[in-house]
């Protein structure tokens, strides 16, 4: 369990807090609007109405002893700028921080964050890879080269073996479960033998999983 400064609670604000909620964390979530603060009570540990860009407001929060501060103010990307600045110079351990752009990425990296995530950037290259082809059915991307897919087996895989096909060295993609019946195995070998319903959870370079799956 982590104790997370959740800044920001717009829609993905929200969101964030009712993950984080269900994963078992304990969460401050901070808002200038005081709607928005009820809105996340049922999901938070504490809340409180009032504006990251203030150092005293924020010094009170007790920065220092968050495990994570997220910074998910959307449509201000000026009080983003200043709210994590500040945070890192009030000594947050660790500065999530919210980018449209990449070049709101670069201001961020630059003033105190020590990551910075795209929801809406990720969410498009998601959709346009999801919904592009008719058998991805998930993705996620672990890098800028590397990504898991789900997708169903190819119709020339079933019945065959994973020895047979050998796309590990055809292709350099592995394949780390088998979905079969609404059940997840992770127990792959050479013997497993694909049926039609199957599908598998692959993980390699994007442009090799694009040649072994015609994506």
């Amino acid at each position: 369990m982590k104790s997370i400064l959740l800044i920001g609670l717009g829609r993905f604000g929200r969101h964030i807090a009712a993950n984080l909620s269900q994963l078992g964390h304990e969460v401050m979530a901070v808002d200038q609007v005081e709607e928005r603060v009820n809105g996340v009570l049922p999901f938070v540990t504490n809340a409180q109405i009032g504006d990251s860009t203030n150092e005293d407001f924020l010094r009170s929060l007790g920065v220092r002893n968050f495990d994570v501060c997220i910074v998910a103010i959307a449509n201000d990307f000026q009080n983003s700028l200043e709210t994590t600045s500040l945070l890192k110079e009030l000594g947050a351990k660790m500065v999530v921080s919210r980018a449209a752009r990449d070049v709101q990425a670069k201001f961020l990296l630059r003033n105190g964050a020590d990551e910075v995530i795209y929801p809406e950037k990720q969410m498009a290259k998601w959709a346009a890879i999801r919904y592009s082809a008719d058998h991805i059915l998930d993705y996620m991307e672990l890098d800028g080269e590397h990504a898991m897919f789900e997708v169903q087996v190819p119709e020339n895989w079933v019945g065959r073996t994973v020895g047979q096909l050998d796309i590990r060295k055809k292709y350099a993609v592995n394949i780390i479960g088998l979905r079969r019946s609404e059940k997840l195995s992770l127990s792959i070998s050479p013997e497993t033998a694909f049926e039609e319903e199957d599908t598998l959870l692959v993980l390699g370079r994007y442009r090799d999983l694009q040649k072994c799956f015609k994506i």
